[in-house]
């Protein structure tokens, strides 16, 4: 996997207008767009209405600050990660070894942290940021893997274990501090996994 954001693919809501929908999906293609060449801290309400040709107060009325356009962003890329990891194609979705499952979960969240790390590091922080639904989700399926894959021991523990590996504050610190190319940081994840898996 390289290049655009492996995952995030920005799929309108069932049950919208279409003119809505398609302004919805017009302004997060946009949003996307500027923190990928930019950054997130770049990213405005202006700018977002200008990059996706419609009228600030489109986007006002449909996300009602910055806040809500971010929100609603990691709330589209983090239905469209768990939909691919849950039912897409292996070796990320069912069909493949749960080994290799579990290293193909790591290596798309190490690549999706590339586009979307700063957005995810603020989703993450706080107290309550462990007990999120996404967090939970994505920790319930490292258990299901597990244990699929044979593994014994505490795997609810282990499957915390695997998941502060790909914690967004982590992985941007070893990337943009510690300069570590994905490539070294998903080697890592696989050899972290091959530990859980049995011999």
């Amino acid at each position: 996997m390289s290049g655009r954001n492996p995952v995030l693919r920005l799929s309108g809501n069932d049950g919208e207008r279409a003119d809505a929908a398609r302004n919805r999906q017009l302004l997060l293609e946009a949003a996307v767009r500027i923190v990928e060449l930019r950054g997130p801290e770049k990213l405005t309400m202006d700018e977002a209405a200008r990059h996706a040709g419609v009228g600030k107060g489109t986007l006002f009325r449909r996300f009602g600050n910055k806040t809500g356009l971010i929100q609603a962003l990691l709330d589209q890329s983090g239905r469209d990660f768990q939909a691919a990891f849950m039912s897409g194609p292996p070796p990320l979705g069912p069909g493949a070894a749960p080994g290799e499952r579990l290293k193909a979960f790591g290596e798309a969240s190490i690549r999706r942290c590339e586009f979307q790390g700063h957005l995810l590091r603020a989703a993450q922080e706080g107290p309550e940021a462990l007990g999120h639904p996404t967090q939970r989700l994505s920790r319930q399926h490292l258990g299901l893997l597990l244990r699929e894959a044979g593994t014994t021991g505490d795997v609810e523990l282990a499957a915390y274990q695997l998941a502060a590996y790909l914690n967004a504050g982590l992985l941007i610190h070893l990337m943009e501090e510690r300069r570590m190319p994905q490539e070294r940081l998903i080697a890592g994840w696989n050899e972290l996994v091959e530990r859980f898996l049995p011999r």
